[in-house]
């Protein structure tokens, strides 16, 4: 007999994760991003402000979005003055990202709005509690 959708984790899961989206939307649409630029772009800064310049591959992997969406993400947000795009000097193929001085005004404030909202969000349950359930499922390790 199958499980009623009450009882089944992927059906809450996927109830979940529509709740969260549209709660992540919400804060961030008066930023004027969308979810997935709001990642891409906080990824990019994380990166700058390690020092690197991350190339479109190494961002689309850190982000797990796909390469392609990853280009066509990074062309609207770079209309948007919020990142540049430069050619890679050792790889004339890839491009290097950076983000401008107003990607970097507004990314730290769009990961508060967005903290702010996962705090709310996860308040039923203690963060480190969440943060090892969503770390194990996220990376699953291969049985030994």
């Amino acid at each position: 007999m199958p499980l009623s959708p009450g009882e089944s984790p992927g059906f809450l899961l996927w109830h979940a994760t529509l709740r969260w989206q549209r709660d992540i939307a919400a804060v961030l649409a008066p930023l004027g991003l969308t979810h997935v630029q709001f990642v891409l772009l906080a990824c990019a800064w994380w990166f700058n402000s390690q020092g690197e310049q991350p190339n479109q591959l190494t961002l689309a992997r850190q982000a797990g979005i796909d390469v392609k969406m990853t280009s066509q993400v990074l062309r609207a947000l770079e209309g948007k003055g919020l990142v540049e795009r430069e050619v890679d000097p050792a790889d004339t193929r890839a491009k290097r990202l950076r983000v401008t001085d107003a990607g970097a005004e507004l990314a730290p404030r769009a990961m508060t709005a967005v903290e702010r909202a996962d705090a709310l969000f996860f308040q039923p349950v203690p963060v480190d509690d969440a943060v090892a359930l969503l770390g194990r499922l996220a990376h699953p390790h291969p049985p030994s």
